[in-house]
């Protein structure tokens, strides 16, 4: 599997440096960002998913600690919501530390041609913290919604309000480093929106 995995691997720097030099930019995007993700699931993921796992679990614990309503056990990725009807508590598992989202966003924003090099570094910074952080205040609605009104509503608040939440955040956060950003320094014949370059 790992030798399948490095030649795959070599023909897509290969098709990276073929597309790079016929300037096929959508191309480029496309097989560049999807083979980026492809190898971060591969090789980055498991290394990263615990302990992400665990920050979410942190920082959404304070949120708890300072609001009342749940407290955590960030070690082991565990919330406890206590209820009037009992006590619930939620794991942060692989889907809810945010990895996958985080990934996909890097991978695509390296592949973007409008962003220079150190800007991306920044950009990828920026979307990363408020990928994790939109992730943590879903969780925190999630036990909010538990606390307020008992279990019976998690699944309600964790499938619909929590993702409702959670991808509005994210197509917010698309629109401004994607589609704002291709908008303002699009330039066609000598017209240009962006007025710094």
């Amino acid at each position: 599997m790992s030798y399948l995995v490095v030649a795959l691997t070599v023909v897509w720097f290969y098709m990276m440096t073929v597309f790079k030099r016929a300037r096929l930019d959508f191309w480029l995007f496309l097989v560049g960002s999807v083979g980026s993700f492809i190898l971060y699931i591969i090789w980055i993921q498991p290394v990263f998913t615990a302990p992400l796992q665990n920050a979410v679990a942190a920082v959404t614990g304070l949120l708890g600690t300072w609001t009342g309503m749940y407290s955590s056990y960030f070690q082991y990725g565990i919330l406890f919501i206590q209820t009037a009807e009992g006590s619930l508590s939620l794991y942060i598992d692989y889907e809810c530390s945010g990895i996958i989202e985080i990934g996909a966003f890097a991978t695509m924003l390296w592949f973007f041609p409008v962003y220079h090099f150190f800007e991306k570094i920044v950009v990828s910074a920026a979307g990363i913290l408020m990928v994790f952080m939109a992730n943590v205040f879903r969780i925190f609605i999630i036990c909010a919604c538990v606390y307020f009104f008992g279990g019976d509503i998690y699944f309600y608040a964790h499938t619909i309000i929590g993702r409702l939440f959670f991808y509005a955040c994210t197509v917010l956060l698309y629109f401004y480093v994607f589609t704002k950003s291709h908008i303002v320094r699009q330039k066609i014949g000598r017209f240009n929106y962006d007025m710094a370059d």
